[in-house]
C-alpha cells in the first residue's frame, strides 16, 4: 500500500458536520468521504468538465458542443 500525504484541513464546523452526516450514511470516516469526493472532483476535472477554477485540461469534451 502507498503512503499517503498528511496534511492539515480547516473546515468550518457546519461543512464538518454536513461531511460527517454524509460520511455515515455512506458508511465511510469523515477522511474516507473528503477523500473519496477529492478523488470525483480530479476524475471529472480530468474527463473535461469544467469546474469553478477552470485552468487547463478543462471545458467540453470533443464531442461535446460547448455550453452557452
Amino acid at each position: 500500500m502507498s503512503e499517503k500525504k498528511a496534511f492539515p484541513l480547516r473546515l468550518s464546523p457546519e461543512l464538518y458536520e454536513e461531511i460527517r452526516r454524509w460520511a455515515d450514511a455512506d458508511l465511510r470516516s469523515v477522511n474516507g468521504q473528503i477523500e473519496y469526493l477529492l478523488r470525483q472532483a480530479v476524475a471529472r476535472r480530468r474527463g473535461g468538465n469544467a469546474g469553478p477554477a477552470g485552468g487547463p485540461g478543462t471545458g467540453p469534451k470533443p464531442d461535446e458542443p460547448p455550453a452557452d
